[in-house]
């Protein structure tokens, strides 16, 4: 058992409305706790569930569903951070829960380390990206996730459990992707890498010919891509592969124009126009096509894989099996063309390799990843809706922090080894002291 907690815990407030990034989700906690240590985090789970409240911990909320949201007591991780341990025999390293991935990257650069892949933005703290199963694109290496090497949590009963694949082994095979309905981490350990250089290769691709190499794209890349603009015929395709170098990072005025000016400040402008007008965006969005050129840039891995992202959105993504990539796509752009729908925002495609995460949107099967997006406060339902029909008859599963509508019975169903994870989770939260109804609806009661 983790001891009493010696001293007042780190923070505790009355909480108000608590948002997400997205601006979709909403809620009211009880109130907002922000311990400052292990010891202080089993005292709040302790005190919660004595007075009859649910726990749940919230990073920095990117996520688009309803996964961080409580009327009971929100944990804040900000103070949980930092970097605990580098073994470099290992080739491990072990930090905070609350550690944001920026952080995390810029630590390992400057020990002269890397992650292997990662996902496309780096706000997110790691606890959060790993519970919601958050990913890039790779043909061999999968989901940061699926880069753990062990991870410590902090179960109902206030155990502190380390599990790796020789402790405790079933909580580790289940819950690298734990929705944080298993206990609150505190530490994760990745493994990771020498740092090595990736070469870009952005360019504009007619989408016929995407869907129609599709699988040749994705095979002869390490990491391959592609947006593709709704209302045209265009994409913008991106490969990743590792360099011998030299260097050759994107020069500061290119950069500052294709990353901020056109993908973050024009674009806010151009999806405010379509919000006020919805009728501007098909001849908008054959303009945004043309307006990224092809570009080739070598650099550190997290400088390649990540982007900023300023322009707020709502999103939904499943993965489907990886064969069936061009078909949906086709699929998706037939019921847009259809529609009456307006689409500003581009879709997103990527790939993971199958790996053995119990609830890995990849676990088992190769899978590709369509995300459709939606500027905030634009009307979104009917498009997704119209979207996840397409995506679940073609065995979909969804991602775990993005819009969805899939319940329990389904997703019991979409992923083998549902039964091993609720059975991990009745053991360890059997009085649901992390439950909400999010969980309630994805996991059963």
């Amino acid at each position: 058992m983790v001891p009493a907690p010696r001293s007042a815990p780190g923070a505790a407030r009355p909480s108000g409305t608590w948002r997400n990034w997205g601006g979709n989700i909403t809620a009211r906690p009880a109130r907002e706790e922000s311990p400052a240590s292990v010891d202080e985090l089993a005292g709040v789970l302790r005190r919660a569930a004595e007075q009859g409240l649910t726990v749940k911990p919230a990073g920095t909320g990117h996520s688009f569903t309803a996964i961080s949201a409580t009327d009971g007591v929100l944990v804040r991780p900000q103070l949980l951070t930092g970097i605990r341990h580098i073994d470099r025999e290992a080739m491990t390293i072990t930090v905070e829960a609350g550690t944001p991935l920026k952080r995390l990257n810029a630590a390992l650069a400057r020990e002269g380390l890397s992650l292997t892949n990662m996902g496309d933005i780096m706000e997110q703290t790691v606890a959060g990206a790993v519970s919601t199963g958050t990913h890039g694109t790779g043909r061999d290496s999968g989901s940061i996730a699926a880069q753990m090497a062990g991870f410590e949590l902090i179960t109902a009963d206030g155990t502190l459990l380390r599990c790796t694949p020789e402790e405790n082994a079933d909580v580790f095979a289940a819950g690298r992707i734990g929705l944080g309905a298993l206990g609150v981490l505190t530490a994760l350990t990745f493994r990771v890498e020498p740092v090595f250089l990736l070469t870009a290769r952005e360019e504009p691709m007619p989408l016929d010919r995407v869907l129609a190499e599709y699988e040749q794209l994705v095979t002869e890349n390490e990491h391959f891509e592609f947006y593709w603009f709704p209302h045209t015929e265009s994409t913008n395709t991106k490969r990743n592969n590792r360099s011998q170098g030299p260097a050759r990072p994107v020069k500061k005025l290119s950069g500052w124009f294709e990353d901020e000016f056109l993908s973050n400040g024009l674009f806010q402008v151009v999806n405010s126009l379509g919000r006020a007008v919805p009728a501007t965006i098909p001849a908008v969005a054959r303009v945004s096509s043309r307006a990224l050129s092809a570009r080739t840039y070598t650099d550190i891995p997290y400088k390649v894989y990540t982007s900023p992202r300023r322009v707020r959105f709502v999103e939904m993504e499943y993965a489907v099996p990886r064969a069936e990539v061009p078909a949906v796509l086709r699929e998706l752009k037939a019921m847009i063309e259809r529609s009456r729908l307006r689409v500003s925002f581009p879709v997103e495609v990527r790939s993971a390799p199958a790996d053995d995460l119990a609830l890995s949107t990849a676990s088992g099967r190769d899978s590709g990843y369509i995300a459709v997006h939606m500027y905030r406060g634009t009307p979104y339902r009917e498009y997704f809706t119209a979207a996840e029909k397409i995506f679940t008859a073609h065995a979909g599963r969804p991602h775990w922090g993005k819009v969805h509508t899939r319940d329990a019975a389904y997703l019991s169903d979409a992923y083998p080894r549902f039964a091993e994870f609720t059975a991990v989770r009745d053991r360890l939260d059997p009085d649901r002291l992390f439950a909400n109804p999010y969980l309630r609806r994805v996991l059963g009661d």
